[in-house]
């Protein structure tokens, strides 16, 4: 499948889930999955709550997100320069040189030690 096409699917396929999102909640719309180790341990992952911090921050409800997970919305503005970096660093060494910086071996430590650092915080606090 050539690339184009294959980006296009992909930005529909976001679009349709991004509507999906905005207009159920995942708090009471039973089509949304539930956190199996939530399910299984009791304990919240990192993820948890992710879901439901999509559905507020589409209906522009910042604090609404943070409560549900605010590692996730930290971590958007990083994922978006990520995602948006990848098709350009064909085009440009500068732009090759930052994505790898931000998803090189340093960037991927300090990630895993941020989300267990949170992984385990919110379960103290919680």
């Amino acid at each position: 499948m050539r690339p184009r096409i294959r980006y296009l699917l992909i930005v529909l396929a976001l679009v349709v889930a991004a509507v999906g999102y905005k207009c159920l909640d995942p708090s009471v719309a039973p089509i949304f999955p539930r956190c199996p180790f939530r399910l299984l341990t009791g304990y919240l992952c990192p993820g948890c709550g992710s879901q439901r911090a999509i559905h507020h921050l589409l209906n522009l409800d910042l604090a609404g997100a943070w409560q549900m997970n605010p590692l996730f919305v930290i971590a958007l503005p990083y994922l978006a320069l990520v995602l948006l970096l990848q098709p350009l660093a064909h085009r440009s060494p500068r732009c090759a040189r930052l994505r790898d910086l931000l998803v090189g071996y340093r960037a991927s430590v300090l990630i895993l030690v941020v989300i267990l650092l949170f992984w385990i915080g919110r379960n103290i606090v919680a």
